[in-house]
């Protein structure tokens, strides 16, 4: 009897907020089972060998302003992998559907005709204001909140819809925007002793937290870098007047003994 040949498959996987240990229990058997992995800067990147070691691995990570691999190439190869026999599994930060252009690459799968599913995981909006002590809903505080990616300016229409709807807002990967940000809020009239947090390096043994008000965050955050996560509302306060340390909150012995 002839050899029939392997069908290849494209899993999506949301690698969390950075600690391999907050991966779920799908993605981490996901990635056992992977033949290649392509991969983000985001995520448990450090520990792909020890989480994947039947498979070779592709960095296709992108930062502001340098994509080195374009989202159409990192599609076609994942496709060209699947049709070959391989699992294919495209790790990301986060969650694949926030911000993670895995809309995009389902899409593609599908009209390519190759099996794809997805793993969801923790996202970077929820996960890492929590790491600072600030959740971004809390009862007769925020009721709500809206996750705006920090890529691009928003219209002035954007601007005016953020700041009527209240709540909380959380702002992905938005240092480079961040002063697009406050003046379009302001003008929108959000009001300026709004309190902002910029949460640097979520879950890593240098995590920062800068807090100031809309008027002054600008000014505060000077220093500050991507990656990072903005929150931009009254929960804000949460985190200062609990006074919680990064390491006390998140009762991880390897934060304490950083």
């Amino acid at each position: 009897m002839p050899r029939t040949r392997r069908t290849g498959r494209i899993t999506l996987v949301g690698g969390g907020p950075g600690p391999a240990d907050l991966l779920t229990l799908r993605a981490a058997k996901v990635l056992t089972e992977a033949d290649v992995v392509y991969f983000d800067r985001l995520g448990p990147t450090e520990d792909l060998a020890a989480l994947a070691p039947r498979a070779t691995f592709v960095d296709v990570g992108k930062t502001p302003g340098h994509h080195k691999v374009s989202q159409e190439d990192i599609t076609a190869r994942m496709i060209d992998g699947a049709r070959g026999g391989l699992h294919v599994v495209r790790l990301k930060g986060g969650d694949p559907f926030v911000f993670g252009r895995g809309g995009e690459e389902m899409s593609a799968a599908v009209a390519a005709g190759i099996p794809v599913t997805v793993v969801p995981g923790v996202s970077s909006a929820i996960a890492v204001p929590g790491a600072a002590g600030i959740p971004v809903t809390h009862r007769n505080v925020s009721h709500l909140f809206t996750v705006v990616s920090g890529h691009a300016p928003l219209t002035g229409k954007e601007y005016r819809h953020l700041a009527g709807l209240g709540g909380t807002i959380v702002v992905l990967m938005g240092i480079g925007t961040l002063p697009s940000l406050v003046a379009g809020l302001r003008m929108a009239g959000l009001a300026s002793g709004t309190p902002v947090a910029v949460v640097e390096r979520g879950f890593s043994h240098t995590q920062r937290t800068t807090i100031a008000t809309l008027g002054r965050i600008v000014s505060a955050s000077s220093a500050c870098r991507n990656p990072a996560v903005i929150v931009i509302g009254d929960v804000v306060d949460l985190a200062q007047s609990n006074g919680l340390a990064v390491s006390d909150f998140l009762e991880d012995a390897s934060l304490q003994s950083a």
